[in-house]
């Protein structure tokens, strides 16, 4: 009751609903992400495997797609092209199903603002809800390395 008096707030009121829930994601992910030593260097499969962390402890039974699994845990950068994670669980399914520029914005601002944190050589770039009834999909993509 609590996600959807909240949710429908932010939908009625604010000029762009989306992009606010997108913010206040990605300040959350930041907050929930450890930061990385100075200086340290997180890999690909490193920051992957740390945003999993953060979805499976949030509750999302998180999973990596195609591209993503151990095979690419074994390289320093990923491969060409877009990466997948899976989320199986989202624990605002109801209100999801009929907030979703609210909901599902704030999901992925949450994912972008845990890679932010970690300096990642990745961003999640969209999210797909309901790619199929019980899975949302979230592309990664890499991010051009800093000058």
């Amino acid at each position: 009751l609590l996600a959807e008096m909240l949710s429908s707030l932010i939908e009625g009121l604010l000029p762009d609903p989306g992009q606010a829930a997108a913010e206040a994601g990605r300040e959350w992910g930041r907050y929930l992400t450890e930061r990385p030593a100075p200086y340290q260097r997180i890999t690909a499969p490193d920051a992957i495997g740390r945003l999993l962390a953060v979805l499976a402890e949030i509750g999302f039974a998180p999973e990596t797609g195609p591209g993503t699994g151990p095979a690419a845990g074994q390289q320093s950068a990923p491969a060409p092209g877009p990466h997948e994670v899976w989320l199986r669980r989202c624990p605002f399914r109801e209100v999801a199903e009929h907030r979703r520029d609210v909901v599902c914005q704030l999901h992925l601002g949450l994912m972008q603002g845990v890679l932010e944190q970690l300096h990642a050589p990745v961003t999640a770039a969209r999210l797909e809800p309901f790619a199929e009834p019980s899975l949302c999909i979230a592309e990664l993509v890499a991010q051009p390395a800093p000058a």
